[in-house]
């Protein structure tokens, strides 16, 4: 895999990827929104068009191109205005594909990889339950050693790509009394019996992503697919989120572009008290204020970027990366939503959605009382 990026080539991956969009998603969106799911058949449209784990090595199907690659599927995918669909594709390809890729062995990455790019098989990770949310310690959920097998029990809550998920990555306790050192993670294939998908979510944003129950009853899943070794799933776990919050910190950046240009627009056309909306000095120190917020904050993901790049993305930079650009998406939301007035809070303008897609991003991928908090364990210790 090259890590150096050839920009010309990035801007014609670019051109291609909102062509895809403008012809794909665009004339859909708004009836899958309707619907609560995007169709089943866009993974495998997306794949096709090579836009899935993008920077997978191409020995296991992928294009092996620069991490800025999967950075702009996801930040172009949330300026158009697709949040949903942003979050659904981050999980894919820039969770479960890396999950795979770092700790997988090479019989497991030939198996699922491929499939993956191409978007025969939807990738997902189980790890949030009912009782345990931010603290992965309290999971109930247990796999059990029995010969060659491991017997899973137990539920997961808010599993992006739940319903259409062909692959489950699932944080389970192989050792009950052991805590975090106790916990594995297991590559599962939702065609096994004892799997069991639940109720697809209903939220107040983001309606067309598949936010899923998940129940494991005697799920017998082979010793072949835990995901490295057994007992190292926490630390796994701990490993990988850097990538995960910075990504999400990509989607609130472009997710804040595109509202911003979107009441830019707005803002020079609409008329009120004799003059356009753009004249009056509160809608210009506003917009002012909102793109001097979206702009510091894309400067800093891009730091990040090339950290992570790098292999120098800390657990506490990643934390003010997804932190600072998730509440900026809010408070851009927010601000662009007021200057579009009444108009703002009817779902006939694409800035409502952007308002209560923006909500969760504080949320999933750790909350930002839990950003909060890695960070001050950085500066302070743990108090």
């Amino acid at each position: 895999m090259t890590n150096e990026v050839n920009r010309e080539e990035l801007a014609m991956f670019a051109d291609m990827l909102g062509k895809v969009l403008e012809a794909e998603v665009a004339p859909h969106y708004e009836r899958w929104d309707e619907a609560g799911i995007v169709p089943r058949e866009l993974w495998n449209t997306l794949g096709e068009a090579g836009l899935l784990c993008v920077d997978v090595e191409e020995d296991c199907g992928g294009c092996g191109v620069p991490f800025e690659y999967s950075t702009l599927v996801a930040s172009e995918i949330a300026r158009m205005g697709y949040g949903a669909l942003a979050t659904n594709v981050m999980v894919h390809s820039d969770i479960v594909a890396p999950y795979i890729s770092h700790l997988a062995n090479e019989e497991q990455k030939q198996y699922w990889l491929p499939k993956m790019v191409s978007g025969e098989v939807v990738g997902a990770i189980a790890m949030t339950e009912p009782g345990a949310g931010s603290d992965l310690q309290a999971m109930r959920t247990t796999a059990k050693k029995d010969g060659d097998d491991y017997i899973l029990n137990g539920s997961k809550t808010f599993i992006t790509n739940g319903q259409h998920a062909g692959m489950v990555i699932v944080a389970a306790k192989t050792d009950p009394t052991a805590g975090a050192r106790g916990i594995s993670l297991f590559l599962v294939d939702t065609s096994l019996p004892g799997f069991e998908r639940g109720r697809n979510l209903s939220k107040i944003g983001q309606h067309c992503g598949d936010t899923s129950e998940l129940f494991f009853e005697d799920c017998r899943v082979p010793a072949s697919a835990l995901l490295g070794e057994e007992g190292k799933g926490f630390a796994y776990l701990m490993q990988e989120l850097p990538r995960e919050r910075l990504v999400i910190g990509v989607i609130a950046c472009g997710a804040a572009r595109g509202v911003l240009d979107l009441t830019i627009d707005y803002a020079k056309e609409r008329e009120l008290f004799g003059q356009t909306l753009s004249q009056l000095q509160n809608t210009r120190f506003r917009m002012a204020e909102m793109e001097s917020d979206a702009q510091v904050n894309a400067a800093f993901v891009e730091q990040c970027i090339q950290q992570y790049k790098r292999g120098e993305l800390d657990a506490a930079t990643a934390s003010m990366a997804k932190y600072s650009a998730t509440e900026m998406q809010c408070r851009v939301a927010d601000g662009c939503l007021q200057l579009f007035g009444g108009y703002g809070y009817t779902t006939e303008y694409p800035v409502s959605r952007a308002f209560t897609d923006a909500r969760v991003q504080r949320i999933y991928g750790g909350t930002s009382e839990v950003m909060k908090e890695v960070i001050a364990r950085s500066l302070l210790g743990r108090g």
